[in-house]
C-alpha cells in the first residue's frame, strides 16, 4: 500500500479533495472544490484546483500553497514536513491550524513526532 503524503502543515494530501481531483483529473470534483472553497474575496474556478502536493518542487501547486508561509519555511529548512523541524510547533504553523480549523493536521504531525522520538 502506498504511504500517505503529509504536507508541511500536516494535511494528509491523499485525503485532500484538491489533490484527489488533480490526481484523478476529475472535472466534476474540481468544480465542487472550487465552489466549496471560494470566498467573497477569492472566487475559485475549476482550473484553479490543481495540486500534486506541496512537498515536490516544480510541480502543480494549489494557489494558496504557492504563497503559504509554512510551506516556504519548510522548503527553506529542507524538512520532510513540520514534524521534523526542531522548532515544532511554531507560530506560523499554529496560526495556520487555527485559521483553517485543521486540528487533524496537528494530530498528524504530533503522531509523526511521537514516532520520531520512539
Amino acid at each position: 500500500m502506498k504511504e500517505n503524503m503529509v504536507a508541511f502543515c500536516g494535511i494528509t494530501c491523499n485525503d485532500c479533495r484538491a489533490f484527489t481531483a488533480t490526481q484523478r483529473n476529475d472535472t466534476d470534483l474540481k468544480k465542487e472544490v472550487a465552489k466549496a472553497w471560494s470566498t467573497e474575496k477569492e472566487i475559485l474556478k475549476p482550473e484553479d484546483i490543481k495540486c500534486d502536493g506541496c512537498l515536490p518542487t516544480g510541480r502543480r501547486l494549489f494557489k494558496f500553497c504557492e504563497i503559504c508561509e509554512v510551506r516556504r519555511c519548510g522548503c527553506e529548512k529542507g524538512v520532510e514536513n513540520c514534524a521534523h523541524c526542531r522548532e515544532f510547533p511554531c507560530e506560523k504553523l499554529t496560526g495556520l491550524w487555527k485559521r483553517f480549523k485543521i486540528t487533524e493536521a496537528k494530530a498528524t504531525l504530533e503522531g509523526i513526532r511521537k514516532k520520531l522520538r520512539a
